[in-house]
């Protein structure tokens, strides 16, 4: 049938494709799309045999070339042999233990209870730095063991209820307990000189000083002390300050009646107070002063 000198069609037009050649161009675009992704040689199901021709070694098919192959390792019976090779070798292989976590190993050791210790409370007498000494000492402690310190949280600690005042410093040394001490959760000062340790080999003992930082390093006044804070003067008028000044410009208080004569009452002084005393002495002046007792 002559498709191209039929009537409406265009020049060097085809007709419409049948099934065969659809499926044909199907296959020849899975089949390219298969060789730019997939190694033959690295097929594990791909093999040549001695005709010329290709096998499917999973699903026992053969295949003129090679596109063929590629064509139908994308189609559903291959990929359906497939998943169940995985499945049935994921069944068949033997199950591998979990990887254990790489831990800490824990020391076990004779405690032979805490050592001695000595805490001295310091203040520097230029600025008024707090700072801690302690002295913790070892006379039994294992060859080759260095003290070590360590400043924990009090949240850490489960001795206690937590309380974020309070902060706690540590000591460890084998083969005594760790001991720690409750110190204020205030800001360590570890700048050169601040902040030092101390292993005395001879003597067996380990120093540890610290210092506090300054509350407000910038309100420290010329002479070396933290400045006082300003004192709050209450307005005047009011409990506690100076006493409210008069308004200007008013006129002088009035005088008292009868005041302003010439007699001995005058000049406007008022009459002084009535003498209280008991009834039945007005009069009489002052009582007698009470005989001397020897």
């Amino acid at each position: 049938m002559d498709f191209q000198n039929r009537v409406g069609s265009k020049t060097g037009g085809g007709g419409p494709a049948s099934w065969s050649e659809s499926n044909r161009d199907r296959r020849e675009r899975l089949a390219a799309l298969a060789a730019e992704t997939i190694d033959l040689a690295k097929d594990p199901y791909f093999m040549r045999n001695h005709l010329g021709t290709y096998e499917c070694k999973l699903c026992l098919t053969l295949h003129n070339n090679e596109a063929s192959y590629l064509a139908h390792t994308q189609g559903k019976k291959h990929q359906s042999n497939l998943a169940r090779r995985a499945a049935k070798e994921a069944k068949e292989a033997p199950v591998q233990p979990a990887p254990q976590k790489t831990g800490v190993e824990i020391k076990k050791f004779v405690k032979i209870g805490r050592p001695g210790y000595r805490v001295t409370k310091q203040r520097d007498p230029e600025n008024g730095q707090q700072s801690l000494l302690f002295e913790v000492d070892y006379p039994e402690i294992a060859e080759g063991i260095v003290p070590r310190h360590r400043f924990m949280s009090a949240y850490e600690q489960k001795v206690e209820p937590p309380d974020r005042k309070w902060q706690y410093l540590l000591f460890a040394a084998e083969p005594y307990e760790t001991i720690s001490f409750k110190v204020p959760s205030r800001e360590v000062d570890k700048s050169e000189g601040r902040f030092w340790s101390h292993w005395n080999k001879e003597t067996k003992e380990f120093f540890l000083q610290f210092s506090f930082k300054l509350v407000d390093p910038n309100k420290v006044a010329p002479g070396g002390k933290p400045a006082p804070p300003p004192a709050v003067v209450p307005p005047p008028g009011m409990p506690g300050g100076p006493p409210a000044r008069p308004p200007p410009n008013l006129p002088p208080p009035p005088m008292p009646p009868g005041g302003g004569g010439g007699g001995p009452m005058g000049g406007g002084i008022p009459p002084p107070p009535p003498s209280f005393l008991p009834r039945g002495m007005q009069g009489q002046g002052m009582p007698p002063p009470p005989p001397q007792i020897r």
